[in-house]
């Protein structure tokens, strides 16, 4: 879904327009307008609630430029969309972007790092599971279908290697069975706090699942997007610390979006931070991930290559 080739999105628009230096300005620089769509997540997924916040914001301080959320699976149903041309941006997971080989599928690019995801494995305090090996045999939640939770269990269920009673449900609906007795456990990679675990945690105590052998075998066998990791004891009500691995999140864009029009994109996201950290639309409630998002960390994006108005907003920041 290329945009329409006889848009005209200038850069000197652009840098105005993500410094929000048009304001009070009499006479603003012409840009038409360019309708996007963002693939974010599942309900309870940080990917629905950052998503969100990145197109009001980009909407916001872009001129011309409406961005629109579609929810979605999360990260493998987001590179789906995007390779087919459905959406113009989307939110992944580095290891369900990378192939086997260490490339990156054709057709996209990333407009920035944003945050880290931690893998949870999470069981009712109540549970026989105390370790990761416990999970043979027992009704396990992989996630949705095509999410980076998915991807990433699947991996780890491989390299155990453990067979389970396999059900697939997103964030919340695990969360819901889990509390319900449906499934034994579930896994989530997410940010942290994810609120379909901090909703079961501050209602019913439950336990994470050490995955620190776990975290070892992705580092060895899939070497760049995994890195050994720490879900903090502030995390979840009555959790303490528990180690897991970690997995960074990028912001995809398809190649065929203009240079000038990703340029302003990625001048918002990281000039704008606090705003998007605070992006509690609704309530009081902020965007903890958010904080991670950095110029020094959002270059780093692996084999995965920069969209080329990503780019030259990186290498005009160091000018």
């Amino acid at each position: 879904m290329a945009l329409d080739s006889g848009m005209r999105f200038s850069r000197r628009a652009a840098l105005l327009a993500a410094g929000g230096l048009l304001v009070g300005c009499s006479r603003q620089p012409e840009v038409s307008e360019v309708h996007l769509r963002l693939a974010t997540g599942p309900a309870g997924a940080v990917y629905r609630r950052i998503g969100g916040a990145l197109a009001d914001h980009i909407s916001e301080q872009v001129p011309g430029a409406t961005v629109t959320t579609v929810p979605s699976g999360a990260s493998t149903d987001n590179i789906r969309m995007l390779r087919a041309g459905d959406v113009h941006l989307g939110l992944t997971s580095l290891d369900a972007l990378i192939e086997a080989d260490g490339s990156a599928p054709r057709g996209l690019s990333a407009i920035c790092r944003l945050y880290d995801s931690h893998l949870h494995l999470v069981v009712m305090a109540g549970s026989t599971i105390d370790e990761f090996q416990d999970l043979g045999g027992r009704r396990l939640s992989l996630g949705a279908h095509d999410s980076g939770t998915e991807f990433t269990s699947l991996r780890v269920l491989r390299l155990g290697p453990v067979t389970v009673d396999r059900r697939h449900l997103s964030q919340a609906e695990s969360a819901a069975a889990l509390r319900d007795g449906s499934i034994d456990a579930m896994f989530s990679l997410t940010g942290v706090p994810t609120p379909a675990i901090t909703e079961l945690a501050q209602q019913h105590p439950i336990r994470l699942i050490p995955l620190d052998a776990q975290a070892g075998g992705l580092f060895t066998a899939y070497p760049g997007p995994y890195a050994p990791a720490m879900i903090h004891a502030t995390a979840y009500a009555g959790v303490p610390a528990t180690r897991t691995v970690a997995v960074p999140n990028v912001l995809l864009a398809r190649d065929d979006l203009p240079d000038d029009l990703v340029y302003a994109i990625t001048d918002t996201v990281f000039t704008h931070t606090g705003a998007i950290t605070s992006a509690g639309r609704d309530d009081a409630e902020t965007l903890p991930e958010a904080w991670q998002i950095n110029v020094r960390t959002g270059i780093s994006t692996a084999s995965v290559p920069l969209h080329p108005g990503a780019a030259a907003w990186f290498r005009d920041r160091k000018r």
